[in-house]
C-alpha cells in the first residue's frame, strides 16, 4: 500500500509503533533535509556537484587530504547550523520511551544526538562529523584543531599522540564500515517486529539489506521515502509524505 496523505500516513505509524513491541528505525539524508542539509545522492544532491574523495586518495594525496578537509569544515557549519526537527524528536520519543530498541543512521550530521536519542539506542553506520580520529591509534581530535593546524601551516592534520593522520571520523567511499557497527545493526534487524526506514534512497550496502533482512525475520516494513526505492514492493505500508509533518506527532504518543 502506498499512502500519501500526512494525517493517515501519521495515524498509520501511530498504529505500528503502539503494535510493537521491539522496532527498529532505520534512517537516510531525506530525514535531515527538512533541518537545511542537502543529501547527497538525489538530483542537486551534493555528489552531482562534486566528485567524491576516495579512502585510497585521502591516505596517498596531500592535495586531497586538504580537499576533504575542506569540505569537511563547511559540511560542520552546515551541520551546527541545523536544528533537529519533528521527525528527528518523534523518534527519540519512541526510542526514549516507546518500543524503539535501536536507530540505525547512515547520517553523519548528529541530529539525531541532538535530538535526545540515546548513545547506547544509536547506531552511526557512517560515521559522525562531529570530531576526527588518527587512523593509526584512533585517538580523538576535535575538528577545530584540524582547522586551526591547515589554517597555520597548510597542511593537513597530524596525530598529536602519534603524527598518524587524522581523518574526520566519518566513513569515507572505500573505507571499510566498522564490523562492530553493523553487527549491532543487524542484530536488532533480525529480532524486530517493526523496521521502519525512514528518508533513505536504500542504495548503498551493506546497510541497504537491512529491511530485506527484517521482512524475511518476520518483521512489518514500512518504507516512508520521498522518492521510490526499489524495495517498496515488499513493504507493508509506502509512505510518500513529508517526514517531519508526519512523524512529528508521535512525539506526543504514550506509552504503558
Amino acid at each position: 500500500m502506498i499512502m500519501s496523505n500526512t494525517e493517515k500516513a501519521t495515524a498509520a505509524l501511530a498504529d505500528a509503533f503502539a503494535a510493537s513491541r521491539r522496532a527498529v528505525v532505520f534512517t537516510g539524508a531525506g530525514i535531515s533535509t527538512e533541518s537545511g542539509i542537502p543529501d547527497f545522492r538525489s538530483a542537486g544532491g551534493i555528489w552531482s556537484r562534486m566528485e567524491p574523495i576516495l579512502y585510497d586518495a585521502f591516505l596517498t594525496s596531500e592535495e586531497a587530504r586538504l580537499t576533504d578537509w575542506r569540505r569537511r569544515f563547511d559540511m560542520a557549519e552546515r551541520f551546527s547550523a541545523a536544528e533537529p526537527n519533528g521527525a528527528h524528536r518523534a523518534i527519540a520519543h519512541l526510542t526514549r520511551a516507546g518500543p524503539v530498541d535501536l536507530v540505525v543512521t547512515q547520517n553523519i550530521d548528529g541530529l539525531h544526538q541532538r535530538s535526545g536519542v540515546p548513545a547506547d539506542r544509536l547506531v552511526t553506520l557512517h560515521g559522525s562529523g562531529d570530531h576526527a580520529v588518527c587512523l593509526s591509534c584512533g585517538m580523538r581530535h576535535e575538528i577545530s584543531y584540524a582547522q586551526a593546524t591547515i589554517e597555520k601551516t597548510g597542511k593537513s592534520p597530524r596525530c598529536t599522540r602519534c603524527g598518524g593522520l587524522i581523518k574526520a571520523a566519518i566513513i569515507s567511499f572505500g573505507q571499510p564500515m566498522p564490523e562492530d557497527a553493523l553487527h549491532q545493526a543487524m542484530e536488532a534487524t533480525v529480532e524486530a517486529d517493526l523496521f521502519v526506514a525512514a528518508g533513505t534512497s536504500l542504495v548503498v550496502y551493506p546497510a541497504a539489506a537491512l529491511p530485506a533482512m527484517a521482512k524475511e525475520a518476520g518483521a512489518t516494513l514500512i518504507i516512508a521515502s520521498r522518492d521510490p526505492t526499489d524495495q517498496d514492493a515488499t513493504a507493508d505500508l509506502v509512505i510518500r509524505t513529508p517526514l517531519a509533518a508526519t512523524f512529528a506527532p508521535l512525539e506526543s504518543m504514550k506509552f504503558d
